[in-house]
């Protein structure tokens, strides 16, 4: 492949099928966790309560999908699409993820103001990553990081509508996420790819586990 068509380091053979098992457990439980989320939803929450259950689960869903085929995809023209999409797709998940949470308290207008903003990032950079593939991947590691972790700015009134256990687990998550990003860039390490992404999928976890609480509690104490 020429310059143009840069992934970073070749990984071999054992590398690549240890991604693929890692990836491939993450997306069996997220298909069984998302089936159970939105059966719980579709019975006993709101509308907007679903319409946010729908849009986290189908973030999880295509994130973990889109990641597994391109991760195990030969080096090609077609690995160069897919990592567009690949790329993306986790910006999508992150506005998915923190979907659940905001609109919990939507009514308040700053929470309502940061639903909408994370949303208009995610398009950013998806346009980012459409447009200018395999430049400014720094800036969008960067970028990640800063739609993770911008839910401080309203961390203090979307509390008051969360259960604690749910606070806690949403910050849990995002330091596991963080803490991957340290395999995310070191690419010299053997299986760094796979140790990253098993990051991802344990986050992802802990994640779901902060929107089931969400949902279960809150509909209880409500």
């Amino acid at each position: 492949m020429t310059e143009r068509f840069n992934f970073g380091r070749k990984y071999d053979f054992h590398e690549i099928v240890a991604d693929g098992v890692v990836h491939g457990i993450g997306l069996v439980f997220a298909l069984v966790g998302v089936t159970a989320l939105i059966f719980y939803a579709t019975i006993s929450a709101s509308l907007g309560e679903i319409a946010a259950a729908w849009i986290y689960g189908l973030g999880l869903v295509l994130c973990l999908s889109i990641s597994f085929t391109y991760n195990i995809w030969p080096v090609s023209r077609a690995k160069w699409v897919l990592r567009r999409f690949d790329h993306s797709a986790i910006f999508v998940l992150i506005a998915a993820t923190y979907t659940p949470f905001l609109e919990r308290g939507i009514h308040d207008p700053m929470i309502l103001f940061m639903l909408v903003a994370i949303w208009l990032t995610a398009i950013v950079g998806i346009l980012l990553k459409c447009f200018f593939p395999g430049r400014y991947d720094r800036l969008a590691i960067l970028l990640y990081l800063a739609m993770g972790w911008s839910g401080v700015i309203v961390a203090v009134p979307i509390s008051q509508y969360l259960p604690a256990i749910t606070v806690w687990l949403i910050v849990a998550g995002g330091i596991i996420y963080s803490l991957g990003v340290i395999f995310h860039v070191w690419e010299r390490l053997r299986f760094q790819n796979a140790i990253w992404h098993a990051f991802v999928v344990a986050a992802s976890a802990v994640h779901y586990g902060a929107v089931i609480t969400c949902f279960s509690l809150s509909n209880t104490t409500l």
